[in-house]
């Protein structure tokens, strides 16, 4: 019996993967930097071990897996290959590891962490499922009948997958370090749907994935008339948001989650049309009504008056999105958007447009760049941000008690780096209940 050594095992795909092979009853290990990151956590409490980064750690018998964000100049991979070791990249073990399921990919450039986290709610309450969450969430088991995992459009990975279905969430430019246009996106997107097996999911809301062609049915749903599934009658409620679902212009049933934003009715529909396509009940596909979310993604606390509110929205787009869901949730709050960039690239590209969406808030704190190990730092700095919102701060880690005079707000700490800590200077007490849980 070989081992798993997953070389970057705190990543949030190869810390979900780590937890799925353990589950499946393999021998699993990894290794990783010493500095502590919110998914290991998972790892510790299957007691897997997490070494620091060595060649002594390979083993000529090992099965290695490495991240994708190392490169084959690592000390690790070159031990591996120098031994002979099976060796993989995640992508690539993952594309192979799925064949033994009925799988579903879940892709999109925005949505899929939440999208994939409920879709494996429901089925879970159903069935024995496997699933693989892009917020390090990862569980096995040896029975499944379903494999549902978050696939990454970034460098074309996902097209090492084969999945029997596709959830396509929607299309748009990100990454403009590796795509050079929307069109460079779509073109992924369309080999993404050529290598589906048995059929798409996709937003028809979506200009872009209307123009999706496939050898499979597609299905589409959306908010919008024409669709094969369609949201109607859309009601906020204080359990979260109601809406009736018509498939082809005849009710259907009416369905209630615990969240709140169009977003999220859309990520709601798509599992819907996937669990009805499938043949589950209308009460089983309820279920989403106790769904509980993923990390990172709406994460709330409440402290005193102040509701604390940590996510991982790093496109316009998504900022958008995060500040509706709030203004919805708790529309007598003063919403108070604190934003951390994600990369120099991103920030260039959507400079005017990250502007416009933060207007949304009515406060904007900026903090500094995260800038990206695949990227050079520009000459771009946060101070070309500031100019674009009128009245917004820059707010310094050492003086984030300048939050206490926003007594009555939603506080929402947005970013893709390392904008955690932002919230931890400012409430120490915070680490334990969003950053880790």
């Amino acid at each position: 019996m070989t081992t798993y050594h997953l070389i970057g095992i705190k990543g949030t795909g190869m810390s979900a993967l780590a937890q799925i092979l353990y589950d499946s009853g393999e021998i699993v290990q990894g290794s990783d930097v010493e500095k502590h990151f919110f998914t290991e956590d998972a790892l510790m409490e299957k007691n897997i071990p997490i070494l620091p980064f060595s060649k002594e750690n390979i083993k000529a018998e090992y099965t290695i897996i490495a991240g994708n964000a190392f490169s084959d100049e690592h000390e690790e991979i070159q031990e591996a290959k120098r031994l002979g070791c099976k060796f993989y990249r995640y992508h690539d073990f993952l594309g192979d590891w799925l064949k033994q399921f009925r799988s579903i990919a879940i892709t999109g450039s925005h949505g899929k962490t939440s999208t994939t986290g409920l879709l494996a709610h429901v089925l879970n309450e159903a069935f024995p499922i496997s699933h693989l969450i892009g917020d390090g969430t990862g569980k096995g088991h040896v029975d499944s009948e379903y494999f549902v995992f978050e696939a990454c459009e970034y460098r074309r990975h996902f097209l090492s997958y084969e999945p029997d279905y596709a959830i396509m969430t929607n299309i748009d430019f990100d990454h403009p370090d590796y795509f050079t246009s929307i069109d460079d996106v779509f073109s992924a997107f369309q080999d993404m749907a050529d290598r589906v097996k048995k059929g798409i999911i996709a937003c028809g809301d979506d200009e872009y994935l209307q123009r999706i062609t496939a050898k499979v049915p597609v299905l589409y749903y959306g908010l919008e008339a024409g669709n094969d599934f369609q949201a109607q009658n859309i009601k906020i409620t204080g359990e979260g948001t109601e809406f009736d679902v018509f498939v082809r212009n005849t009710y259907y049933d009416t369905f209630l989650i615990p969240m709140f934003g169009d977003h999220h009715i859309l990520n709601a529909l798509s599992v819907i049309t996937l669990c009805h396509y499938e043949g589950l009940s209308a009460a089983d596909i309820k279920k989403l009504s106790t769904f509980g979310g993923v990390k990172r993604r709406f994460s709330e606390k409440t402290v005193g008056n102040q509701v604390i509110i940590d996510d991982y929205a790093h496109h316009p787009k998504e900022i958008r999105a995060t500040i509706q869901s709030a203004r919805q949730k708790y529309p007598n709050k003063e919403i108070i958007a604190i934003f951390q960039p994600h990369t120099f690239t991103r920030t260039k590209t959507f400079l005017q447009e990250f502007a416009d969406s933060l207007k949304g808030a009515d406060y904007v704190y900026l903090c500094e760049i995260f800038g990206s190990a695949r990227e050079e730092a520009g000459k771009l700095t946060i101070t070309d941000l500031q100019k674009l919102i009128e009245g917004c701060e820059i707010l310094d880690i050492e003086e984030t008690k300048v939050l206490e005079k926003h007594e009555d707000s939603v506080l929402i700490f947005m970013g893709a780096g390392d904008i955690q800590k932002f919230i931890e200077a400012y409430k120490p007490e915070m680490k334990a209940s969003i950053i880790n849980e």
